[in-house]
């Protein structure tokens, strides 16, 4: 019997089937597992920046209410906030001061000690060392802010000294809503919000922050029976306002957007410090035999607008004016600028500055220029002439017994523009000469001038006037501080 004998076939297709449904399931699994491991945080965050923009809405509108409140035009205002899993909490007692506050000076460059001060300006506390001077102009003590907080996690929401503002981690504060600052052409209006009250809720359930006006406000700046010269307009040269908060770096981006500021950061204090300048005393003045020239704008290529003397004779004659010598000195830091005038005309004008050397760049009189002296025609004993340091007509020639010239040149701690070289007999308008070095002195800070005049004492110094009109880099004129008492709850 013949029996067929089969032969077996090995085939490997099934099993490779198999193998790559098993590694496209696995291939899946990773995948559905790295985006579950990369998208839910993400997701997390999505809904931790969606949590803290609600509370910020919320802080905004409680902001405004707030400001209705102190204002006096509803006594109490609501606001609802969702709580989210976070704690808010009012902090407005002496220990929520001590890191919630403010301290305002207006300090003088006249005061003894200013250029001591503004050496550590920069710091908190750095005007504890001249509170006892005689002309020190600050309050006794700092005016408190303090805050209402929302925290949740790293994420840290207030409303504090009138603005809202917010802080993830240690990413830095940002402002959400800005604070009571208002500054308008040369005013500035400083409404400061002292928060009263001490408590706090957590948890997922929907509460109100509650604030309540308990007062009017009270006036801090103009009030003389703080200080006699917080008056209006500004006494003080400068203006420090000190605001120690864990919010400061937010407040310290606000603060740069305010015109004429310069804002330092004491990171170790938790301070911003605002430095603001005013507007100095400008206009016609009796004849003084010292005055100063404040924050002259040296980015200006014109600064000076007006410097001119008005002189009135003593004996009533033009002759009188004959013998007359006239002396006006300029000085900032390292920088002198002298004019030496023989009865109406310029005999000398030098400058010098004692950082370069011994050098001297001088000026005398050319054409014939000379400042005008008049007598009335129905009085024929006044007679009156006015010195214009910055007349376009009057001319000068630089001196040939001048050193070479050293400060007309690329700006620098010791030259100024126009980009030029000067030599003997140069000719220049009066009003160019004064110009220069008024910025030049103007670069060292503080000018210092000062009028005399000789013995003969031909002046009549109490008919006499100068006057003296310029760009200043200071525009605060007037300042405003209210602080208003505002008593906050959240039930």
């Amino acid at each position: 019997m013949n029996m067929k004998k089969w032969k077996r076939y090995e085939n490997d297709r099934a099993v490779s089937s198999v193998v790559g449904i098993i590694i496209l399931l696995l291939i899946t699994l990773l995948s559905i597992s790295i985006i579950i491991l990369y998208t839910i945080p993400t997701i997390d965050d999505m809904q931790d920046l969606a949590k803290a923009q609600k509370i910020e809405q919320a802080f905004t509108v409680a902001d405004s209410r707030a400001s209705k409140a102190s204002l006096g035009e509803s006594p109490l205002q609501t606001t609802r906030v969702s709580l989210m899993g976070g704690t808010l909490e009012v902090r407005g007692d002496a220990e929520a001061y001590n890191e919630s506050q403010i301290m305002i000076l207006a300090v003088s460059s006249s005061s003894s000690w200013y250029d001591d001060f503004l050496n550590k300006s920069d710091q908190w506390n750095s005007w504890k060392d001249y509170e006892n001077e005689s002309d020190f102009s600050g309050y006794s003590s700092t005016i408190p802010m303090g805050k209402i907080i929302y925290t949740t996690g790293d994420r840290t929401i207030a409303y504090e000294g009138g603005g809202v503002w917010s802080r993830y981690g240690d990413g830095g504060s940002v402002m959400i809503s800005p604070p009571e600052f208002h500054f308008n052409t040369q005013t500035l209006t400083l409404p400061i919000m002292k928060i009263t009250g001490n408590t706090s809720i957590s948890g997922t359930t929907e509460t109100d922050i509650m604030v309540r006006s308990t007062n009017t406000p009270q006036v801090l700046f103009p009030n003389t029976t703080i200080d006699i010269n917080f008056t209006n307009p500004i006494r003080a040269d400068d203006l420090f306002i000190y605001i120690n908060s864990e919010f400061y770096d937010g407040w310290a981006k606000y603060a740069e957007t305010l015109t004429a500021s310069e804002v330092t950061l004491d990171h170790q204090n938790q301070t911003t410090i605002i430095q603001l300048g005013t507007v100095p005393p400008m206009g016609t003045f009796p004849l003084s035999s010292s005055f100063k020239i404040i924050k002259l704008n040296e980015s200006n290529p014109d600064p000076m607008y007006n410097f001119s003397f008005y002189f009135e004779d003593t004996e009533g004659d033009a002759s009188n004016f004959n013998p007359v010598r006239t002396y006006i000195t300029a000085t900032a830091g390292t920088k002198t600028l002298y004019y030496e005038i023989k009865k109406n005309e310029i005999t000398t004008i030098e400058y010098t500055d004692s950082s370069y050397g011994t050098n001297k760049e001088k000026w005398a009189t050319s054409g014939g220029s000379e400042f005008p002296i008049y007598e009335d025609p129905l009085h024929v004993k006044m007679a009156n002439s006015t010195f214009d340091l910055l007349s376009t007509t009057y001319m000068l020639e630089y001196d040939n017994q001048a050193d070479a010239e050293f400060s007309w040149d690329e700006v620098s701690s010791t030259t100024m523009l126009p980009n030029v070289s000067i030599t003997t007999g140069d000719v220049y308008p009066l009003y160019n000469v004064t110009n220069h070095y008024m910025k030049l002195l103007a670069s060292d800070g503080l000018i210092v001038c000062s009028w005399s005049q000789n013995n003969n004492e031909k002046i009549k110094e109490e008919d006499s006037e100068y006057t003296l009109v310029y760009d200043s880099s200071g525009n605060i004129a007037y300042l405003h501080i209210t602080s208003s008492d505002l008593e906050a709850s959240v039930v």
